[in-house]
């Protein structure tokens, strides 16, 4: 609580303490509503005004209003009234000739807010068919676009997708209330800034791929709280692409998230790392890969988060924690300290975002149901991690008949360690609750695995684990065999746990 107002304190006073706040109603300077009318050009003097002034309000009153790329400056906060659109222009050629720029952009600036009950839209349905005719008429460069990908179709390159929000090297931010809708990229860039509140926004972003709700990159003293993300990718995800950088003091609090990939993500970059990352009272729902997913994969470090008090419903995966070698260095990642408690999640057996409009990409093999996962790299561990108070359901009904590893061959499992993470990483497992591997002091406490229908495999694998606590676990599932496996395990305490244990070491 004394970290969270700090964080609130830090961003709000400097807003507080300017003084007298000018106030600038873009249609007084000509603005048309039209959204037909490019008013880039009166929006930009707008904001340069406001700026000037020391403390500045662009008022955007009710009406369609349609803009190319507009530069935030400092000491401007951007109010959308009720019923304002703030429309982004649909011809590609507005956002450069390359590397498109975001629609709204600030870089290197100080105290800005973007506010009010307004929308933001990129239009990205049409965006798109601007961009493909360029591709066709070969007046875009593109290196992506006809290579193959897992979707099956021609994709730009994310540098000719423009992001809605791109805010770099800033200082004091404040996003609240707004709507921000239908992008072609990250839907917020928030990089290399300080003192961030997002408060009581919903972002849809489900016009195409990539479209992640909030992007956080190195990125420190941050408050994302009340929001609405429905998203064609990562829902809420942090990042770190600095090897001397990283996310820090962020508070992550009341949002409701629906991903075609993650919903909560730590990672993939992961280059610095990530500290002291709190996150409380996290509803998920149809998201096709995590619910959580912590990962450090680059070099970085990645310590001290503590997560509480999630629900998700129809997710393909509960909690995905990994630790890999991607980057070409030598130096490895460390992923320790990590808590996850009260948390719910029902796991069907179809795919969770079957018939939104950008499905995450299928997985191109038989396969049964992929289980939360905890895993390392031989000789570097994952540590120290506590997961208690939990619920996983799932619709059960593994088939051996479809793929089947035998507990007997778990050496045979690939270890990937230099592989994108994710849950399905491994290919089939032999676990239907928890697979977890490489990793040094575990704890799973209070925790309940359901399966409706008989799995074949163990609901639990354990393989090269040190200083394992299993404490009050139970495993409720039709089949009566081995519960758990234990491969290489040392230093293990079992804690009024009623399952069956198969040691095969």
């Amino acid at each position: 609580m004394i970290k969270t107002l700090l964080i609130i304190i830090s961003v709000c006073l400097p807003l507080l303490f300017r003084g007298q706040q000018t106030s600038i109603n873009i249609a007084s300077l000509g603005a048309v509503g039209d959204g037909k009318t490019d008013n880039t050009f009166i929006i930009q003097k707008a904001i340069d005004q406001a700026s000037e002034s020391g403390n500045g309000k662009v008022v955007f009153p009710e009406g369609r209003f349609l803009t190319g790329v507009l530069h935030l400056k400092s000491n401007v906060e951007l109010n959308l009234q009720p019923g304002a659109v703030l429309l982004g222009s649909a011809n590609r050629a507005d956002y450069g000739p390359e590397d498109a720029s975001a629609l709204i952009d600030a870089t290197n600036q100080n105290n800005i807010a973007i506010t009010g009950q307004g929308v933001i839209d990129g239009q990205g349905d049409l965006l798109i068919k601007d961009i493909y005719a360029m591709l066709n008429a070969g007046t875009l460069r593109d290196t992506e676009w006809q290579t193959y990908n897992p979707w099956h179709q021609m994709r730009p390159e994310e540098r000719n997708r423009p992001k809605i929000l791109r805010i770099f090297g800033c200082d004091g931010v404040v996003v609240k209330g707004v709507t921000i809708k239908n992008g072609l990229c990250w839907i917020q860039d928030y990089r290399n800034s300080a003192n961030i509140v997002i408060d009581s926004i919903r972002v849809e972003s489900t016009t195409f791929l990539n479209n992640d709700g909030i992007d956080l990159t190195d990125c420190t003293n941050v408050r994302v709280t009340n929001c609405f993300i429905d998203a064609a990718d990562d829902g809420i995800c942090l990042k770190s692409s600095t090897r001397d950088l990283r996310c820090e003091n962020i508070y992550v609090a009341n949002c409701q998230v629906r991903s075609s990939a993650s919903a909560l993500k730590l990672g993939t970059a992961s280059h610095g790392g990530f500290k002291n990352i709190t996150i409380r009272d996290i509803t998920v729902w149809d998201t096709y890969r995590s619910a959580i997913a912590i990962e450090a994969v680059d070099g970085g470090v990645l310590e001290n988060v503590d997560v509480q008090n999630i629900s998700a419903k129809n997710t393909g995966n509960a909690i995905c924690i990994r630790l890999g070698h991607r980057n070409t260095d030598p130096v490895i990642s460390q992923l320790r300290n990590v808590h996850i408690a009260h948390l719910k999640v029902e796991i069907p057996s179809g795919k969770p975002d079957k018939g939104y409009p950008e499905e995450g990409p299928p997985v191109y093999y038989p396969h049964n149901v992929f289980p939360s996962s905890v895993t390392g790299i031989p000789g570097h561990p994952v540590e120290n991690v506590t997961i208690e108070d939990i619920e996983l359901i799932f619709e059960g009904g593994g088939d051996s008949q479809i793929a089947c590893i035998p507990v007997d061959s778990l050496s045979n499992i690939p270890e990937q360690i230099a592989e994108y993470p994710e849950f399905s990483m491994f290919g089939e497992l032999p676990a239907w609750g928890f697979y977890v591997r490489h990793v040094d002091g575990l704890v799973f406490r209070n925790m309940k695995l359901t399966a409706k229908k008989t799995d074949y495999r163990p609901a639990f694998v354990f393989d090269d684990v040190k200083k394992l606590t299993l404490d009050r676990v139970q495993v409720s599932e039709p089949d009566a065999g081995a519960q758990v496996i234990f491969r290489n395990v040392r230093e293990n305490k079992l804690i009024n746990a009623d399952i069956r244990v198969w040691s095969i070491d």
